[in-house]
């Protein structure tokens, strides 16, 4: 069953920090060399000195950007930069975000929860994971003994039941706030009734938590747990157990699942009749139109279909889209080249595009990482000016996103979706609160 605990977490004192907005940051793995120079530049007490600290002109073993992030964690906090709160708390946490020119609220809670081996238990994994990622995670954890950074997971409650309770605890309470740089509101509100607790924890025990980003910290938290364990017994409350989750209703209102779309680099040129050639057997095909401004109406014609098997594929040779959508026979092939995988996973679009489109009709085994995007004009700014950046890209794809639905029974049949299957927005911030993994 799930676990979840209580802890005294450590965050930002703004008596020096001033304006909490100034010290966040977005997960590190979104954050790219402009955004971190940003980030370094618009606080001295950014939390990007912890989460992604610069490398530097002579790094080492013994001097090296992880380093310098545990030295930095360690002076804020004797300098009262950071303080750890006085009382175990979970951490009721709301994001307030305009999508399609409507205004959601997400709300859910962060809390340590014990960590489990995935899939062994009642915590699952969706996506894969790369070993790089891990290992950088990993020393960046060793040498700060802390997780800096919240792992998101969902949960079915149909009636919200868990977060409705938490937010009875905090109706009187004000709470502290930040705005990220895309505009998001940020919320906490620290809970320390023992009784509300207590019945969080009673409540999400017999709850499935299903990883929807942070898949690597999890797995790195493993591993972390692993090393002390080999180290030396550690006690039932030791905080390395547990690893700093956030845990969000799939029913909650503010819940939603943007697509990540593709545009390929170092793929064949092709044509729009080649490529339409080579789905013939497993698509039907229909022309969409020229050129990428044409990429909103395809779009359009996909989302309001709702069908993981459409799929908009350019072809920038040639500037044209076409609309394919799975044939019977297209099943047939999908499961024969995946027989080892659900239906589930045989009928998700990134999967189809993936497994049947780009490695066995077009024939690419191997190709540089796509450029991953959520959003239909960052789709035609790509096609339009790449060239301009220095990117080419011969294709591009439009793709439904996995729904929570195909989360929960992909992740329960033991299987993991491909890479950027899901794009939860907003994303979790770092700078709220930290959790140490060597304080009781």
């Amino acid at each position: 069953m799930a676990r979840i605990h209580a802890f005294r977490g450590i965050r930002y004192n703004l008596g020096q920090v001033g304006a909490l907005s100034d010290v966040i940051a977005p997960p590190y793995d979104v954050i790219d060399p402009a955004l971190q120079d940003e980030l370094y530049d618009q606080h001295p007490l950014n939390v990007i000195r912890l989460i992604l600290n610069r490398t530097e002109p002579g790094d080492d073993k013994l001097q090296n950007q992880y380093t310098r992030a545990a030295a930095t964690l360690r002076r804020w906090q004797r300098e009262g930069v950071l303080q750890t709160d006085p009382d175990p708390a979970i951490y009721v946490y709301h994001q307030i975000y305009t999508h399609g020119g409507e205004s959601f609220t997400r709300r859910g809670f962060m809390a340590r929860v014990s960590l489990e081996q995935l899939g062994s238990g009642s915590i699952y994994p969706h996506e894969e994971t790369h070993a790089a990622a891990k290992a950088d995670r990993l020393q960046l954890t060793r040498a700060c003994q802390a997780n800096l950074s919240q792992i998101f997971s969902v949960y079915p409650d149909p009636e919200n039941v868990v977060q409705q309770g938490l937010e009875a605890a905090i109706t009187t309470q004000a709470p502290l706030e930040a705005v990220d740089h895309l505009g998001v509101t940020h919320r906490i509100w620290p809970v320390t009734d023992l009784a509300v607790i207590q019945q969080v924890a009673t409540d999400i025990a017999t709850l499935p938590l299903f990883i929807a980003d942070g898949h690597h910290r999890y797995e790195t938290a493993c591993n972390f747990l692993a090393e002390r364990q080999q180290q030396e017994p550690l006690a039932a409350t030791d905080p390395a157990n547990g690893v700093l989750m956030m845990c969000v209703s799939m029913n909650d209102p503010g819940m939603i699942v943007l697509p990540t779309h593709r545009l390929f680099r170092g793929v064949p040129e092709m044509s729009s009749p080649e490529l339409q050639a080579r789905l013939a057997d497993c698509f039907t095909i229909q022309p969409a139109g020229a050129g990428p401004d044409q990429a909103t109406t395809v779009w359009e014609g996909i989302e309001s279909a709702d069908r993981q098997e459409m799929l908009g594929l350019y072809t920038a040779s040639d500037q044209q889209w076409v609309l394919a959508t799975l044939t019977d026979s297209g099943r047939q092939q999908m499961a024969a080249i995946s027989p080892d995988q659900s239906r589930s996973w045989q009928g998700l679009g990134v999967s189809i595009l993936h497994r049947l489109v780009i490695e066995t009709l077009l024939e690419i085994e191997s190709h540089p990482k796509p450029q991953y995007v959520h959003r239909v004009d960052e789709v035609i700014e790509g096609l339009q000016h790449g060239s301009v950046q220095g990117e080419h890209f011969p294709l591009a794809a439009l793709v439904m996103p996995a729904s929570l639905e195909h989360i929960r029974s992909i992740s329960r049949a033991g299987e993991r979706m491909p890479a950027k299957s899901t794009y939860f927005f907003p994303k979790l911030v770092s700078g709220l609160v930290f959790h140490s993994l060597n304080q009781s």
